[in-house]
C-alpha cells in the first residue's frame, strides 16, 4: 500500500516557512501546496452500476483509532488527517489574532459563575451552577428549600481531570432520593458506562454499567434500574436490562430486545413515576412497552400491537394515559384511554386533527393541559383548563421566536414553566400561572458586558421557491444596516429527521453581528416548521426539495438585496452538512464561501453499510440503496459522488476522528476528492480534533475555539481582520 504523495513531515517542513499575513493570501490563489491524498481505486459495484472511490482506503475501525501500535493502514490515515490539520493552520495562520480576538470575545460573554433556575421535584430542589474558569458544571440539589445548604451530587470538573474529552449524561435519582445513577463518556463515541452514587453517605458504588445509551428508569423499591446496552459494532440501542443493586452486570436480567435495526429503544419512568417505559422507534414507527413502577420483578406489556407506519407518544396521568398520535391525523392529534386497557381500539379523540397547525408534544399538570404546537412556522403555547374545557394561548409579540414548555416534573401545580427566545431575546425561563395569567420572569441569559436586543433588528420573510411553495427565513442583524447587497450574509439550515431550525438568540453570533454581518435561517421543507408536510415533503425522493429550498432562499435575499452572490455565505451541520454538499454542487455561484461541519456526504456508500451507526435506522428518511430506485436517486443528489470538475466556493470542512454519528472518512474523503476535481483557486480545509466526536470538545469553553476558527473564516473572506 503506497503513501501519501505529500507526507506529514514534508507538509510540516514545507509550513516551517512564514508565509504572508493578509486577506488576499487567502484569495489571490498563492497559498501553499496542499496535502493530496493517494488514489487507491475501489469498485463498488451495486444494480449493475460501478462506482470508482479512489479514497475508501481511508476507512478505520475503532479498533485502529485507539492502537497504541499504529498498523501502517491506520498511521496512513492519521498522518494525512494532521497534514490537513497543518494546512488549516498555516492557511488561516494570518487569523490567529483575530481567532484569539474572537474566542475571548465569545467567551467572555458567558457569565463564568452561574447558575441555573431550581425545579423542584420529590422534596429537592436540583439546580447546575458553574464557577469561574470551569470548564464542566455542577449539579446541585437543597432538600425542602432553597435557603437550606447545598448537596453536590456531581462535580464533573474533579471528575473529568485527566480527560481530553468527558462528558456527563443521563442523572437519575431514584424515589427514594438516595442514589443518583449517571452516564459517563470519556471518547465522545457516545458509549457511556453508568454509574451509581449513594447521595447520602457520597461513596461511588461498585455497580458499573458497560457499553450503555445514558439515561434509565427507576423502580420504586429503589434498587431495581433498568437500562439500555448498544450493539458493539452499530452502536444501535439494543437491549434493555433489569440491574439490581450489589449485582454485577453479568448478572442482569434481559426485559427486551429489538430485533428490527431500524429501532431506537430505551427506558424511562413516565412523569407520574408510577411507571417504567420502554420506548421503540424507527422513523416512521412507534411501540411502547410499560411496567408498574411498584412492581419491579414484572414483565413488561405492549401498550397496543406493532403497527405502521404510526407515530405517537404517551404520558400517564391519574388512571389514564394520553396519546399524541398521527393515526388518521397528518399533523397529529390528541387521545386518551384507561390505564388498565391501552390498545388502540379504547383510544378517544381528546383534540382532533387540525390541517395547519402540528401537535407537537403535551405537558400534564393535575388542573391543566399545555399543549405545544407548531402553526405558520412559529412555536405556541396552548393552555386547557382540565376541568372548564377553557382555553387560551400566550402571546409573544415578536415575528420569529421559540417558545417551549420547560422542566415540569410537578403534576400538583398551577404554575407552567416554560423558555423562550428569539434571534434578538436572549434565552429566557418564565413561570406562568395558568390560572391568574401572570408570568414571572425568573431568569434571562446574562450576556456579560451587555446587550441590547433595540440594537439589533429581526425579520420573518417568505422566499418563493422554484416550484411555487412558499418558506418561510428568519433574519437578524445590526440596527443601521443599508440593504444594498453589499452586507455579508451567513445562511444556516439544516432541514432534515422533521427536526426544525427554530430562531433562538446566540451570544457567539453577536461577533459576526456587530462587524456588520445578517444571520439568516432558511426554514427549508425537511424540518416540521409548517407542519409534518414540511417533513414529508423534504425526505425519501423528495429530498431535492430540501437542496433546492435553501438555494432558492440563497438566491431570493441575492434578489432582495440584503446580500450578494460575493458576500453570501452558507453553513450547516451533520445533515446540514449534506445540504452544503448538495448545494455547492448544485448552485456553486450563489455563495463566496460554505462551511460544512461533521458533514453526511458520502450517502450512498454510508447507507449501504449496515455496520455504521444510524444507518438501518435512516432508511425510511434517505431510502434503502439496496433497491434500484432509491440507489438512483440517493446517488443523483450524494454530494461526494457528484463532486464535478468545476469551480467550488472557499470551503471549510470540519470532523473529529470519534465521530460516531458521520463517521469522520466522509468529510476526509469529499475534501480529498473536491481538491481532485475542482477548477478554481478558492480555499479548501480540512480541520479535523484527533480527540473529539459529533458534537465536538466537552466543556462550556474549549468547544469555542472552532467556533473562532468559523467566525474567522467568513471574516477573513470579507477583509475583515478585527
Amino acid at each position: 500500500m503506497r503513501y501519501l504523495s505529500i507526507t506529514l513531515a514534508v507538509v510540516i517542513a514545507a509550513f516551517a516557512c512564514e508565509g504572508p499575513k493578509s486577506t488576499e493570501y487567502m484569495t489571490s490563489g498563492n497559498m501553499p501546496a496542499p496535502p493530496i491524498a493517494d488514489k487507491d481505486d475501489s469498485v463498488l459495484t451495486m444494480h449493475g452500476d460501478t462506482r470508482i472511490d479512489p479514497y475508501f482506503w481511508m476507512r478505520l475501525t475503532d479498533e485502529q483509532k485507539n492502537a497504541t501500535d499504529p498498523d501502517e493502514q491506520t498511521q496512513k490515515v492519521l498522518d494525512y488527517l494532521s497534514a490537513e490539520n497543518e494546512y488549516t493552520k498555516t492557511v488561516m495562520s494570518h487569523t490567529e489574532e483575530l481567532q484569539d480576538k474572537l474566542y475571548d470575545e465569545i467567551v467572555g460573554r458567558i457569565k463564568q459563575t452561574d447558575e441555573s433556575v431550581p425545579y423542584f421535584k420529590n422534596g429537592y430542589w436540583y439546580y447546575t451552577r458553574y464557577e469561574e474558569g470551569k470548564e464542566y458544571p455542577i449539579y446541585c440539589r437543597k432538600k425542602g428549600s432553597l435557603d437550606n445548604d447545598e448537596d453536590i451530587m456531581l462535580n464533573v470538573n474533579e471528575m473529568a481531570e485527566g480527560y481530553e474529552y468527558f462528558a456527563i449524561s443521563g442523572l437519575r435519582v431514584s424515589h427514594d432520593n438516595k442514589i443518583l445513577a449517571y452516564g459517563e463518556d470519556t471518547l465522545s463515541r457516545r458509549i457511556y458506562t453508568i454509574k451509581f452514587k449513594n447521595l447520602e453517605t457520597g461513596d461511588i458504588l461498585d455497580d458499573k454499567l458497560e457499553n450503555t445509551q445514558p439515561g434509565g428508569a427507576w423502580a420504586k423499591d429503589n434498587k431495581t434500574f433498568f437500562y439500555t446496552t448498544k450493539n458493539e459494532i452499530t452502536l444501535l440501542s439494543e437491549k434493555v436490562w433489569r440491574h439490581r443493586l450489589g449485582n454485577s452486570q453479568a448478572a442482569d436480567e434481559l426485559m427486551y430486545q429489538e430485533e428490527d435495526d431500524s429501532y431506537y429503544i430505551g427506558a424511562y419512568n413516565s412523569k407520574s413515576g408510577d411507571y417504567v417505559i420502554i420506548y421503540n422507534s424507527s422513523t416512521l414507527i412507534s411501540d411502547y412497552h410499560i411496567l408498574r413502577a411498584d412492581n419491579p420483578d414484572g414483565d413488561f406489556q405492549q401498550f397496543t400491537p406493532r403497527e405502521g407506519p404510526h407515530e405517537y407518544s404517551i404520558e400517564h396521568f391519574e388512571d389514564k394515559f394520553y396519546i399524541v398520535t398521527n393515526w388518521d391525523a397528518t399533523n397529529f392529534r390528541l387521545m386518551e384511554t384507561p390505564a388498565v386497557s391501552t390498545e388502540k381500539q379504547n383510544w378517544k379523540e381528546v383534540i382532533p386533527h387540525r390541517e395547519n397547525t402540528l401537535l407537537n408534544d403535551i405537558e400534564v399538570f393535575r388542573d391543566y393541559l399545555v399543549v405545544q404546537e407548531r402553526a405558520n412556522a412559529l412555536t405556541h403555547l396552548r393552555i386547557i383548563n382540565q376541568k372548564t374545557k377553557e382555553e387560551h394561548y400566550l402571546d409573544f409579540g415578536e415575528p420569529a421566536y421559540v417558545v417551549y414548555s420547560s422542566t415540569n416534573p410537578e403534576f400538583n401545580t398551577q404554575k407552567l414553566r416554560y423558555g423562550y427566545s428569539s434571534l434578538t431575546t436572549p434565552s429566557s425561563t418564565f413561570d406562568y400561572d395558568m390560572g391568574t395569567r401572570e408570568k414571572e420572569l425568573k431568569k434571562q441569559q446574562e450576556v456579560v458586558g451587555g446587550h441590547n436586543p433595540q440594537d439589533y433588528v429581526t425579520e420573518r420573510l417568505w422566499a418563493e421557491a422554484r416550484d411555487g411553495v412558499k418558506v418561510p427565513v428568519s433574519l437578524v442583524y445590526k440596527k443601521g444596516l443599508q440593504k444594498d447587497g453589499n452586507a455579508p450574509m451567513v445562511l444556516y439550515s439544516y432541514g432534515s429527521y422533521g427536526s426544525s431550525t427554530d430562531p433562538w438568540f446566540s451570544s457567539p453570533r453577536l461577533s459576526l453581528l456587530d462587524r456588520g454581518f445578517i444571520w439568516a435561517i432558511a426554514h427549508i421543507r425537511g424540518g416540521q416548521e409548517m407542519g409534518r408536510q414540511w417533513y414529508d415533503d423534504g425526505k425519501m425522493f423528495k429530498k431535492k426539495n430540501t437542496f433546492r429550498d435553501f438555494i432558492d432562499c440563497g438566491k431570493f435575499l441575492i434578489n432582495e438585496k440584503y446580500t450578494s452572490a460575493d458576500h453570501l455565505y452558507a453553513y450547516g451541520g451533520s445533515a446540514g452538512g449534506l445540504l452544503m454538499g448538495a448545494a455547492v454542487n448544485m448552485s456553486p455561484e450563489t455563495f463566496n464561501g460554505v462551511i460544512a461541519a461533521v458533514p453526511f456526504v458520502d450517502v450512498v456508500s454510508t447507507m449501504l453499510d449496515e455496520n455504521i451507526p444510524l444507518t438501518s435506522n435512516e432508511f425510511d428518511e434517505w431510502g434503502n440503496p439496496k433497491t434500484l430506485e432509491s440507489y438512483e436517486y440517493m446517488l443523483s443528489y450524494s454530494p461526494y459522488d457528484q463532486v464535478a470538475e468545476q469551480d467550488y466556493p472557499n470551503m471549510l470542512v470540519t470532523t473529529g476522528l470519534f465521530d460516531s454519528q458521520v463517521q469522520y472518512w466522509e468529510p476526509a474523503k469529499w475534501v480529498a476528492k473536491l481538491r481532485d476535481k475542482k477548477t478554481d483557486d478558492n480555499i479548501l480545509i480540512l480541520d479535523t480534533e484527533m480527540e473529539t466526536g459529533h458534537g465536538g470538545a466537552s466543556g462550556r469553553f474549549k468547544r469555542y475555539r472552532r467556533t473562532a476558527l468559523q467566525y474567522a473564516f467568513f471574516l477573513s473572506l470579507e477583509g475583515i481582520n478585527n
